[in-house]
């Protein structure tokens, strides 16, 4: 039997998560049965497109409840008193100097469903997270990505 996977959240990433799944659960759900109740008043369902648009929505959100359901479930929060402030961890802020394009760039290091790569949210278990993990300031990083190798000098950890 395969090993269930523990996700590692934040509090805020939790909250984003059973904001998302009661939303689901109780707007969108109406929403797509509605949809299929008016697209079976269409008639012959062997050539209805709107019913099978409606139903492969409703397949679609009943996998996202499940798969969130499944996340919650499974969530190891951090717990934000018990991280040393000086190392990087999840929940850090770690600014950090991007030699290749020789910029300062901030990640948001977060577990893996909390990971939001426009908003610089980076996962712990991302090749950069990772190499990031457990590091402190001053520290020169490579981080191994399908482009090549990136380096960062670590200047700064936080909590936002």
């Amino acid at each position: 039997m395969s090993e269930t996977k523990k996700y590692v959240m934040t509090y805020e990433g939790i909250k984003k998560l059973e904001d998302e799944l009661d939303y689901l659960k109780t707007t969108r759900r109406k929403e797509v049965t509605e949809k299929i109740k008016v697209a079976l008043s269409f008639g012959d369902l062997s050539e209805n497109s709107e019913y099978d648009e409606a139903k492969n929505d409703q397949a679609f959100l009943e996998g996202r409840i499940i798969q969130i359901e499944n996340m919650l479930k499974n969530a190891t929060i951090v717990d934000e008193s018990e991280i040393v402030k000086d190392i990087v961890n999840i929940g850090s802020l770690v600014k950090v100097k991007d030699y290749e394009f020789d910029e300062e760039v901030e990640f948001l290091i977060v577990g893996s469903a909390e990971a939001d790569p426009i908003e610089n949210k980076i996962s712990n278990e991302s090749p950069v997270g990772s190499a990031l993990m457990g590091k402190k300031v001053g520290d020169i990083v490579e981080a191994q990505v399908p482009d090549g190798v990136l380096k960062f000098g670590i200047l700064n950890i936080t909590r936002p």
